[in-house]
This record gives structure tokens, C-alpha cells and sequence, in this order.
């Protein structure tokens, strides 16, 4: 419990507070992911205080983002979620959100599911599938507050995966590494067709110098054209530039 009582200080200041069950809740995640790891490649970080820094602080990190936003009962989905994140911290952390979990991987999404059951988390659905057909599904498409994804690809891709999932006025947030100018400059014209998204970027340092982050924070203004997400592979053979 000694990381959950660090963690459980360091969000304090961002107006998350965890609980005795939260905290538990974090310890449960923790050896799940670390014994399933053993058979199944879910992360390359096992080591306790490596986990909690930069899987469970870094995905809570959306929370100073969102700032009043996240303080309401959103539906969220987390595209390309692999092992759990940022969603599953993210639920943990505000019991009161909906959580879709999309993962093209069968086997992921299985120990998920296991998590979901273990932690005994609430309105969270794990999905097996490809974002581009999600997407263009009716009871999935512009339906969600916030969609996020965690190094899936490069933002004018992930853009195209993620927007037509979000309600106007809702947003999407991408985490990235060290370095986004780049990335952010040759995706402006994505972000503008995909819903004229304004772009809000926030630096971040991960505690123990454990590296650096950027949360790339897009509001959609308008409606995602319905011939977007374009058929499965094509966004990233032929991103918009």
C-alpha cells in the first residue's frame, strides 16, 4: 500500500482524492497486470514504483486537463487502451464515469475484463474491435465527453481514429512522449477537417525523472464529415496532411 499512499498525495493537489477502496483498487490492478504480464506481453514496466509512476500517475494526468470538466459524470472511451490505460485508472479514480475500452486485441481485452470483474468497476465496457468500425456505429459515434489514446499512433492518425467518437464541444486528449511540435504542426490540417479542433498542449514531468510528457488537449468545435474514419488501414497508409 506504501506507492497508493504516494499516489493518493501526489493527485491530491489536482482535486483527486482516493479512498481506502480506490487505493485497494490501484494495489489489485497492480499485481494483475504484473502476474498476467508473465504470459501475456502487456507492458515492459513491472517494477511497483515504475507502475505507479508512469502508468497509474501518468494516466491520472488527464485529470489537470480537464480540470471542472472531469468533476462530471463523463462518458469516456479509451481507443487502443492495451493494458488498461488511461482508462482503467481513470475509472478508478471517478467511479461515476462511463468507460469504453476499445482494443484490437482479443487477448487484452479478456484480461480487461478480468480487471473490470476483480476491481468490481461499474459501467465500464470492454470492446474487441478496430476504432474505424466503431465509429461509424450510431450508438458509438459522436456519443462521448472525452476520448483519449496513449502513444497509439502519430496525431494526425489517432485524431482520425479518435474525433468521430466525440460529442461537439466534448474532447479528445492524446498522451505523447518528449517531443509533439512536430507532430502537432503536420496534423493541423487533420485537426481542422476532423472537426475544426482548437489545441491546447500541456508539458509535463513525470516524478523520480522519469521522463517527460505532453497531453495533447483537442476541442471539437464542429462535426466529424461522416467519411471519416475512413476503412481500416487506410488512416495510416494515407493520413491527411
Amino acid at each position: 500500500m506504501e506507492q497508493g499512499l504516494w499516489l493518493q498525495e501526489a493527485v491530491k493537489p489536482w482535486g483527486i482524492h482516493l479512498n481506502e477502496i480506490q487505493l485497494k483498487q490501484f494495489e489489485q490492478y497492480f499485481h494483475l497486470l504484473v502476474e498476467t504480464n508473465k504470459v501475456m506481453n502487456l507492458t515492459g514496466i513491472t517494477e511497483e514504483r515504475e507502475v505507479y509512476v508512469k502508468h497509474f500517475y501518468d494516466s491520472l494526468t488527464l485529470m489537470l486537463q480537464l480540470g471542472e470538466i472531469g468533476k462530471s459524470a463523463i462518458c469516456m472511451i479509451d481507443v487502443g487502451t492495451g493494458a488498461g490505460f488511461p482508462g482503467i485508472p481513470l475509472k478508478i479514480a471517478n467511479p461515476d464515469w462511463k468507460v469504453v475500452l476499445l482494443d484490437s486485441s482479443r487477448k487484452r481485452i479478456q484480461f480487461l475484463e478480468q480487471v473490470v470483474a476483480e476491481l468490481s468497476l461499474q459501467h465500464v465496457t470492454c470492446i474487441h474491435g478496430r476504432a474505424e468500425d466503431y465509429a461509424n456505429q450510431k450508438e458509438y459515434r459522436q456519443m462521448f465527453d472525452l476520448a483519449t489514446a496513449r502513444a497509439v499512433a502519430k496525431l494526425n492518425v489517432i485524431a482520425e481514429y479518435c474525433l468521430p467518437f466525440v460529442k461537439v464541444g466534448g474532447s479528445f486528449i492524446a498522451m505523447k512522449g518528449s517531443a509533439v511540435d512536430e507532430e502537432v504542426v503536420e496534423a493541423r490540417r487533420a485537426l481542422h477537417v476532423l472537426g475544426k479542433n482548437q489545441v491546447d498542449v500541456r508539458k509535463l514531468t513525470l516524478p523520480d525523472e522519469m521522463g517527460s510528457r505532453h497531453l495533447v488537449h483537442l476541442t471539437k468545435r464542429d462535426h466529424t464529415p461522416k467519411a471519416y474514419p475512413r476503412k481500416a488501414g487506410t488512416p495510416v497508409k494515407q493520413p491527411i496532411i
